[in-house]
């Protein structure tokens, strides 16, 4: 899984492929255009652009989410080289199939030749059979557009889609998608050893209100998530930063921003940032 990310993944020291792009979108004044169509979910890809910029403030401590495919390292948290657009995890199994989607795109490329070895680390942070070949390699396909399709495809099935798909079952506007996208990313959709995860914070919100599909106020219900992934942060040892939901989600519903309406203005672990409307 992506996720677990929390104040352990920040800073990230931009890779030298991307330095530059991150440069450019300074941490406190990135702006961009976006539907402002209040019924929009994040199938809008105004809307979905949005929500890869709030992933990225935290997960990247930049706005600019285009200039992380390169991005690999280990953070220290347990779960091998974290790496890409969300976080793939060398641990966690979702940076392999990261490569097995790009081997079926480019049979022989130079990622291929670790697959037996990223299958070895799974549930470990071993760096056995990867070590510097490795990431070298990792950083050097992110100038391949099918290794960069990779990750999008990987983010979408097993994060962003099934995120947006309850979130719009439970009748949520695009912001309430995009917290459960987040919710996704950091924990990823089921509890693992040491980590709470959205299908359990989602069955708590669920004791505390009721979503909009089944009557209930929109806002009620997001705050009753945020107050369930907020305790779950609390009982995982990795986590001890709220901050990318009470500063940033949590101000998103107090505001009535429910469809993800520019302006907004939010801080994740001190730093501050925006994306204005066009």
């Amino acid at each position: 899984m992506a996720g677990w990310a929390g104040e352990a993944h920040r800073p990230r020291p931009a890779p030298a492929l991307a330095a530059a792009l991150l440069t450019a979108a300074a941490l406190t004044g990135c702006s961009g255009s976006a539907s402002q169509d209040p019924e929009a979910g994040l199938a809008d890809p105004a809307k979905k652009r949005i929500a890869m910029q709030l992933v990225s403030s935290a997960e990247n401590s930049s706005l600019d989410w285009e200039a992380q495919y390169p991005y690999i390292e280990d953070i220290g948290d347990g779960r091998g080289y974290t790496a890409g657009i969300i976080g793939f995890c060398s641990g966690t199994g979702d940076m392999r199939k990261v490569v097995e989607r790009y081997a079926k795109a480019r049979p022989g490329n130079p990622l291929e030749r670790f697959l037996p070895a990223l299958r070895a680390v799974e549930g470990s942070d071993s760096h056995a059979g990867l070590g510097e070949p490795f990431t070298q390699a990792w950083a050097e396909a992110a100038e391949d557009s099918a290794f960069r399709a990779a990750q999008d495809a990987e983010r979408d099935a097993a994060y962003f889609d099934p995120a947006v798909e309850q979130a719009e079952k439970d009748g949520l506007g695009a912001l309430g998608q995009f917290i459960y996208y987040d919710a996704y990313v950091m924990h990823g959709a089921g509890d693992t050893e040491g980590s709470v995860g959205f299908r359990t914070m989602r069955r708590e919100a669920l004791a505390a209100a009721r979503p909009p599909a089944r009557g209930g106020d929109e806002k009620a219900y997001l705050n009753a998530f945020l107050d369930a992934r907020v305790a779950a942060i609390g009982r995982e040892p990795s986590h001890t930063d709220a901050s990318r939901v009470e500063s940033a989600q949590r101000v998103f519903v107090r505001e009535g921003k429910l469809g993800l309406e520019t302006p907004l203005r939010w801080k994740v672990y001190g730093d501050s940032y925006r994306i204005d409307g066009s």
